[in-house]
């Protein structure tokens, strides 16, 4: 559907430019250090070598947060810069710094930051309707999800795509697909055929069917027990999975690369014998592609280059899909689909038109060919960059791993340190797994901005080294 035009007033708001200087080095000279205690020396001789130093206790972003955590629950660990404003492939924080951005808010703002064609059309649509119930029909729950339908089947991937559910976020995505795959279970192999399985390192979301998807103790075990009938089996053991999905599994859900647990990209044999094996005995294959799909890999979906074989029969999928903005959506083919009937299943805000015409603006830009092709070409850059700093830095990076725009630098020790000090050289990244360096930068990321981000990277490693 064609944009309308904002009003004069708000288009002005919308293009007000960033302010773009560049950051200056912090430069700070002393005559003569010799007679200060060590660490007064060190702090000063840390701020001469970094442009963007952690603002200090008595800085405007630290009386922000000061001001602001009494009342919050302490459920994230968060460093002190306080983030305020983006555009494009940059942060910037209280202090008006910028920072380029690897993160993209954990593989989500895949168009980057403040885009300005879908900030015009979210206002347009503030403007109409923002939200109406799943009691009445709006035009874009319906357009969203046959665009995910059609543009999947036209993609080459998930070949068997029919409906879709539309939700909040990727852990309702999955908790759908579970409560599907336990439905569709029932049906065909009664009240015994319940059983979930899923893999170490996996990561399937917060809530407790979702957490009881992902084996991980430091997740599960302060809210232990776990909804019974979840099981787990090692990624890409393809001898093991005979054992593991049994006449009484419902479900397997699997990520076709594991992003928090590490990136670890499932092999095609692997990802193959799943289908096969839940065709056999009559369970649901879900592939979670919430992190890993919409355009991450240069392919529309994760597993779009594996053969129909490997295909699923549901799709969990949410971050990308609104750029930021809450939304999550599961896709089903029909043996699912005809299975779940009225009232098996519900969310009050899912398939607000709001949320569903953004999704629809940034699922159809991406799932452009030449969208994806240029990611591609980025992901190309990218790892070349990588696999550099590996071979410059053989003492600290082991290995470089992952696809497309979801890759990850393996080390021989904590990260916490480099990211601390890429964070302090204007560059953010973040971690993954045991010891893993996660890289889910913009899919719109410039390539002079990658080449500035690693050498950040590089000179962030060789900080931290030289002082162990």
């Amino acid at each position: 559907m064609a944009s309308l035009r904002l009003s004069a007033a708000a288009r002005s708001l919308a293009r007000k430019p960033l302010l773009r200087s560049p950051i200056p080095q912090l430069s700070i000279r002393c005559s003569s250090t010799g007679n200060l205690p060590p660490s007064q020396k060190a702090e000063i001789e840390h701020e001469a070598a970094v442009t963007h130093p952690d603002p200090s206790s008595d800085s405007q972003s630290a009386r922000l947060v000061s001001q602001h955590l009494p009342y919050m629950v302490t459920t994230y660990a968060r460093p002190p810069p306080v983030f305020v404003r983006g555009q494009g492939s940059f942060l910037y924080d209280v202090e008006n710094r910028r920072y380029i951005d690897f993160t993209a808010g954990i593989a989500v703002n895949s168009l980057g930051h403040n885009d300005p064609q879908l900030c015009n059309l979210l206002y347009q649509q503030s403007q109409q309707l923002i939200h109406v119930s799943n009691l009445y029909h709006n035009p874009w729950t319906g357009e969203l999800s046959k665009l995910l339908v059609e543009r999947t089947l036209q993609s080459g991937a998930f070949q068997t795509a029919s409906k879709a559910f539309i939700c909040n976020s990727g852990s309702e995505a999955n908790e759908a697909a579970i409560k599907f795959a336990r439905k569709v279970g029932k049906q065909v192999g009664g009240d015994k055929k319940i059983g979930i399985v899923s893999f170490e390192n996996s990561f399937h979301g917060r809530t407790m069917g979702s957490l009881s998807a992902t084996p991980n103790p430091k997740y599960q075990k302060p809210f232990s027990p776990m909804v019974p009938g979840f099981s787990y089996g090692k990624y890409n053991d393809v001898e093991g999975i005979d054992k593991l999905v049994t006449e009484e599994t419902c479900g397997v859900i699997v990520e076709p690369i594991q992003g928090e647990g590490g990136v670890w990209v499932g092999s095609e044999e692997f990802l193959v014998r799943l289908r096969q094996r839940c065709t056999e005995v009559g369970a649901v294959l879900i592939y979670d592609e919430i992190q890993c799909g919409i355009g991450r890999t240069g392919n529309l979906w994760a597993h779009g280059s594996l053969p129909p074989t490997a295909h699923p029969d549901i799709l969990t999928m949410a971050k990308a899909l609104g750029n930021g903005f809450p939304i999550g959506a599961t896709l089903v083919n029909d043996f699912v689909a005809e299975k779940i009937v009225v009232g098996d299943h519900g969310t009050t805000y899912g398939g607000n038109p709001l949320a569903c015409r953004i999704g629809h603006y940034v699922f159809d830009r991406i799932a452009r060919p030449d969208f994806l092709d240029e990611v591609a070409k980025k992901s190309e850059l990218f790892r070349v960059g990588l696999e550099g700093v590996a071979k410059r830095n053989p003492h600290i990076v082991k290995e470089v791993r992952g696809k497309g725009l979801i890759l990850g630098l393996q080390l021989d020790r904590d990260p916490t340190e480099i990211v601390r000090a890429s964070r302090e050289r204007g560059l953010l990244v973040i971690t993954a797994g045991t010891n893993t360096l996660r890289f889910v930068p913009p899919l719109v990321i410039e390539d002079e901005v990658v080449g500035e981000g690693l050498d950040i990277l590089e000179k962030a490693i060789v900080a931290v080294a030289g002082k162990q």
